[in-house]
């Protein structure tokens, strides 16, 4: 439904922790150099069910949602030229505003913008006009420093919606850990992002990739490693990984992606599972908890490089679009929750680990 047919917007508000309530606001209002969204489906993550659960402070009331695709609805003739899009066009949202004129933003690195350092879509206060700045709505409102990614219409907005996750798993499989054609690769966690970056590292020319899991919540999402490029998938509660790699592959790896959630042991096993020089790039959040049985000095005798990153620049969200456009890795039969507006609170506690059945590899709200 166009905005021109409505005024009032339904959106989820959350309030406080574990309370998040619906609201009517009104229509945005735009100008020449903004927009306004018709979201058709916003993806889920970790930073969801963790804000929810309050695990993650922010200034609350928001309405939250950082991975939305949708339609442009209406946009300004300045913003339609600077982002080269127009009413009708899907596109999808990255997380991040940019400025695009900071001296961090002139260097390259928009992620890093100085005027918006933290300042995400789907964290920003509900009294910041015109309060819809998040994906848990039926419209969502885009500031002149909005970066957004055109998206076929012929894919799937459900499917589109995963394109902030597959570009995460392109950036932290590849990019950052710099992997090359004949290397050995590992990834630890067989989610959306480690199976996007076994393809991500399969399309870069890897010899030979293994992914990595524990136990029976990730039985089903290591039986589908394979099919996005790994040639090995190893539960660890059964299997030592390093022994497994070395056996199937010849060698440790290369390079180790550690997109394992609330998992430090996994941390001792990608330094386990690196080679001699090898690169260990660490994108899990493993929470304040000990790590067990961590020895730095492997990092030292192996010669390890260790990398933390965290979030994606738009080479990478145009190179997910593509991934999910070409239909080589079967992205869409990844097995997925869908919730509307009125189930999002259960599908969070699912994420969160508060109901028996295991969370799904990927969630979205279609609002």
């Amino acid at each position: 439904m166009n905005s021109s047919a409505t005024s009032r917007v339904r959106a989820l508000v959350l309030e406080a922790p574990r309370q998040l309530v619906a609201h009517e606001f009104a229509m945005p209002e735009i100008g020449d150099d903004d927009a306004v969204l018709r979201v058709e489906a916003c993806g889920l993550c970790g930073t969801d069910h963790e804000l929810w659960s309050g695990s993650m402070k922010k200034n609350l009331p928001i309405v939250p949602g950082h991975e939305a695709v949708g339609i442009i609805d209406r946009i300004g003739a300045a913003a339609s030229a600077r982002w080269g899009v127009r009413e009708g066009d899907r596109v999808g949202v990255a997380p991040r505003q940019a400025c695009g004129t900071c001296a961090i933003c002139a260097s390259g690195d928009p992620r890093g913008c100085e005027l918006h350092r933290g300042d995400t879509y789907g964290s920003i206060p509900l009294s910041t006009t015109p309060s819809l700045w998040g994906g848990y709505s039926e419209y969502q409102y885009l500031s002149p420093h909005s970066q957004l990614i055109r998206i076929p219409h012929e894919l799937d907005p459900v499917v589109a919606a995963m394109f902030n996750a597959v570009a995460n798993g392109i950036r932290w499989g590849v990019v950052v850990p710099q992997t090359k054609p004949g290397d050995v690769v590992a990834v630890l966690g067989p989610g959306i992002r480690g199976l996007a970056a076994a393809a991500a590292a399969r399309e870069a020319g890897a010899s030979f990739v293994m992914v990595t899991g524990r136990g029976p919540r990730d039985a089903d999402r290591l039986a589908l490693a394979t099919r996005f490029g790994a040639d090995l998938a190893v539960d660890v509660a059964v299997d030592d990984p390093a022994e497994a790699l070395r056996s199937a592959a010849g060698s440790l790896a290369d390079v180790v992606v550690d997109v394992t959630a609330m998992a430090p042991a996994a941390f001792v096993q990608a330094l386990a599972i690196a080679k001699e020089r090898g690169t260990v790039c660490v994108a899990g959040i493993h929470g304040d908890s000990p790590v067990p049985d961590f020895r730095p000095d492997v990092i030292v005798l192996k010669e390890l490089r260790i990398i933390g990153t965290r979030g994606t620049d738009r080479p990478e969200f145009e190179a997910a679009v593509r991934l999910l456009s070409a239909g080589t890795y079967p992205f869409a039969d990844v097995p997925m929750r869908v919730a509307a507006l009125d189930g999002v609170s259960e599908l969070l506690a699912t994420m969160a680990g508060e109901r028996d059945d295991g969370p799904p590899p990927f969630s979205v709200l279609v609002p």
